[in-house]
């Protein structure tokens, strides 16, 4: 199964709390915090609502 690479490049300070709330379940709490989920559509979701805080990649 493909895997996403998921790393946190802006900091989470100022956005609004459904935004951090989905970076953190996906394992990013600090910038520079990288996570491995799996390619899907919940997965692909969840990036697309913070993919201006994040850099996605495929691992």
């Amino acid at each position: 199964m493909a895997q996403l690479k998921i790393s946190l490049v802006r900091s989470l300070i100022g956005q609004k709390k459904d935004q951090i709330a989905t970076a953190q379940a996906l394992g990013l709490r600090k910038v520079g915090d990288v996570s491995i989920q799996p390619d899907n559509q919940q997965t692909k979701g969840k990036v697309a609502k913070i993919i201006h805080l994040v850099k996605v990649s495929e691992a």
